[in-house]
């Protein structure tokens, strides 16, 4: 069996809940998720073992540093998300995206050289297991409307109205 750290933190948008292996972030999602976190995590490691520990690696702090204002805290978590090349390509591209600024799915796909593939990186967007690390909400669609995110569009809303506080 996997054994894997977990720690939970209060938010604007609920219970957040992180869970590391061998010092890399591999899921962040919210409590009312904790069944979907949970069902990723067993498809990729197997049986899992999560370990409460507090604030395992300071990732629980850079997160709430991003709550309080801090968008950059963020930036240099090593995630380690699992998936395949295609996955992984997208997920990695989503931390090119600036606080405060979206791109459409559209716009995402042409920047990964797949112009036609944006209905892929749609569902790849979805099954992102690192969420606001990997910033999957800063993805809109291509009239600039709120569509997808796994956590609610409630939740995809106050993420993008907080990081428009950047200046």
């Amino acid at each position: 069996m996997k054994r894997l750290h977990v720690d939970s933190l209060e938010s604007p948008v609920g219970t957040i809940v992180l869970v590391e292996d061998e010092g890399r972030l591999c899921s962040l999602d919210y409590a009312d998720y904790e069944q979907r976190m949970l069902l990723l995590l067993e498809r990729r490691y197997g049986p899992v073992s999560l370990e409460p520990q507090a604030d395992p690696c300071g990732f629980s702090s850079r997160v709430r540093r991003y709550l309080e204002g801090d968008y950059h805290s963020l930036d240099e978590i090593p995630v380690n998300t699992g998936g395949t090349p295609f996955q992984q390509e997208v997920w990695q591209a989503l931390r090119s995206i600036p606080p405060g600024q979206t791109l459409s799915y559209g716009a995402l796909a042409s920047k990964l050289g797949r112009p036609t593939a944006s209905r892929a990186v749609g569902r790849t967007n979805g099954l992102n297991p690192v969420a606001i690390v990997l910033p999957c909400h800063r993805v809109v669609g291509a009239d600039a409307s709120l569509t997808g995110y796994a956590g609610g569009l409630e939740r995809k809303r106050w993420l993008l109205n907080h990081e428009s506080q950047t200046s």
